[in-house]
């Protein structure tokens, strides 16, 4: 089992940044990549970034340029700062562990951006 606690969402002016952090703990090794997704009240689940444990990243295209995910191996750690946040960025954000096949979530944290 792999445990994600994350922290750092809270309520921001558009144009505001935020960082987000996902502390991993458990059987953390062999975890191929951890990632943040959102979820926006009446909209689906939908991927924001992701990264490898080899330092590869993936972003959706409505956040390149703004968001930026990053990783501590030591710290077993896996951040996104958000800078520019606009009001569509408002959601509950997820942290997500891939390890072999299994998926773990975080238990969300929520981000709201007022115009």
């Amino acid at each position: 089992q792999v445990q994600l606690v994350e922290s750092g969402g809270g309520l921001v002016q558009a144009g505001g940044s935020l960082r987000l952090s996902c502390a991993a703990s458990g059987r953390i090794f062999s975890i191929n990549a951890m990632g943040w997704y959102r979820q926006a009240p009446g909209k689906q689940r939908e991927l924001v970034a992701t990264i490898t444990s080899g330092g590869n990243t993936n972003y959706v295209d409505s956040v390149k340029g703004r968001f930026t995910i990053s990783r501590d191996n030591a710290k077993n750690t896996v951040f996104l700062q958000m800078n520019s946040l606009k009001p569509e960025d408002t959601a509950v954000y997820y942290c997500h562990a891939l390890r072999f096949v299994e998926n773990y979530w975080g238990q969300g944290t929520q981000v709201t951006v007022s115009s």
